[in-house]
């Protein structure tokens, strides 16, 4: 069975593209559609560029009401009935409400190799621990931030004289390796978590 996937984006979307252009051929799923939470968003035009259809729903008009935003938001998913949600740089915390709607079929992927450093400024941390190792992981979203189980995880060095900025590019390489390899496992049911290098 092929499995159909939407992607949440709120950037460039450079990890939906990863993951859109390794959907294919003998693949078990396909993109159905990508949708951010952010009009001006450049991975709109790169999905459709990529051929797949696109959409917004602008989470600013809701202010705090979050229930509203992510109603929207399942309006805007639901005709394309997806089987997984893949968050990819979608820079909203969701509700319970809404990872239990959708329980055991979202994952994301996070700049670290968590449990450590769940959150933001990941990067930043590693080089203020002094950490020789960083990476990244895909884990399935609960209701605890950055705290569902890990489907994969992939190692880079910190480097001397490593800044934010060259550490994020790293990182961000092996995030383009490792998103598309868990996703294709999990869409075949494979549960054991992946380990790159």
């Amino acid at each position: 069975m092929i499995r159909r996937v939407a992607i949440l984006i709120s950037g460039a979307g450079s990890n939906m593209e990863a993951l859109v252009r390794s959907m294919v051929r003998d693949h078990p799923a396909r993109p159905v559609v990508v949708v951010s939470n952010t009009p001006d968003a450049a991975g709109l035009a790169r999905a459709d560029a990529l051929g797949v259809p696109a959409a917004c729903v602008d989470h600013r008009p809701f202010g705090a009401d979050r229930a509203g935003f992510e109603a929207a938001l399942d309006a805007a998913l639901a005709p394309h009935r997806p089987d997984l949600i893949a968050l990819a740089g979608f820079m909203r915390v969701l509700t319970p409400c809404f990872v239990d709607r959708h329980a055991g079929r979202i994952l994301n992927i996070h700049p670290s190799l968590l449990p450590k450093y769940p959150g933001l400024h990941t990067h930043q941390r590693a080089l203020d621990a002094g950490d020789t190792q960083a990476g990244c992981t895909v884990h399935e979203v609960t209701a605890a931030l950055d705290a569902g189980p890990i489907l994969g995880q992939g190692r880079v060095p910190v480097l001397p004289g490593d800044t934010v900025q060259t550490l994020a590019a790293r990182v961000r390489d092996m995030e383009h390796r490792l998103y598309p390899a868990v996703l294709r496992r999990r869409c075949a049911d494979m549960r054991r978590p992946l380990m790159l290098p």
